[in-house]
């Protein structure tokens, strides 16, 4: 080989071996970039995630949302949004105040024992009969139960106020009324399904679609309101007050003897 071809033969090498090295130089750059966006993007995506998931946890719950929400009151109520629920003969000189929450399971046990003389009391005009609905036993297991129950009275008040205290027992009663630690009634259908053992409101599709809209929801935000602002100084379920004043110095009255002992001498007062 002549010298002429042996150095073309290097040029040529060494060129083959600088274009090599400058395409080995481009992959390494193009995946070094690669690696750095890949890592800018799962930062962004935690961060994205991090931010989605603190405006979750600061966003309002459905139902705490529902505080400031337009009122949709039922049938037979009076008062600023409809929670003013008073039943009984306009004869009546004095109303009876009754505090509850759907699920406190110590009102279940005062309407099983004592709901019936209340019943009797209301339709012989001894007094009439203003109900409270509270829902602070959903706060300290973050249930909904109380709130859905209260929606669905109001439901059930909108159809007649004889529906409402028939439909109130049935949810006290001892076939329908869960433990405090099950919040069944969070569940529509099974508000439904105890619904069904009230004639007014058995197979009533008006009531019905009311408990499935959620159309007195905002309703149960605004009663439960007038609970936790109550005058009488009422902090627990049940409650009793008449006059201003609450029954028994607000022990609860979970006997019949009791609570006629109480109730007389406040009619007296």
């Amino acid at each position: 080989m002549s010298k002429r071809n042996s150095q073309s033969a290097k040029t040529a090498a060494r060129e083959r071996l600088r274009l090599e090295r400058e395409r080995q130089a481009k992959r390494d750059k193009a995946k070094r970039q690669a690696v750095v966006a890949g890592s800018i993007v799962a930062v962004l995506a935690i961060a994205g995630g991090i931010g989605y998931a603190v405006v979750q946890n600061n966003k309002p719950s459905y139902w705490e949302g529902l505080k400031d929400a337009k009122v949709v009151a039922p049938a037979n109520t009076t008062g600023a949004k409809g929670t003013t629920v008073v039943i009984g003969k306009s004869t009546a000189k004095k109303t009876l105040k009754i505090f509850e929450d759907p699920r406190c399971p110590i009102c279940a046990q005062f309407e099983q024992a004592v709901g019936p003389t209340v019943k009797k009391d209301i339709d012989d005009g001894k007094y009439k009969f203003q109900y409270v609905g509270a829902t602070f036993i959903d706060s300290k297991d973050n249930g909904e139960g109380s709130k859905n129950a209260l929606s669905a009275l109001g439901a059930a008040l909108n159809v007649s106020p004889e529906a409402f205290l028939e439909y109130k027992t049935a949810l006290y009663s001892a076939k329908w009324h869960p433990d405090e630690s099950t919040d069944k009634f969070k569940d529509d259908a099974y508000l439904i399904k105890a619904a069904n053992s009230v004639s007014a409101l058995k197979d009533n599709k008006t009531f019905q679609d009311a408990v499935k809209k959620g159309t007195y929801d905002a309703w149960a935000m605004a009663m439960s309101k007038t609970f936790d602002d109550n005058k009488e100084g009422v902090t627990g379920t049940p409650g009793f007050a008449m006059d201003g004043k609450q029954l028994n110095n607000g022990t609860p009255l979970l006997t019949v003897a009791d609570f006629n002992k109480s109730v007389d001498a406040a009619l007296k007062g």
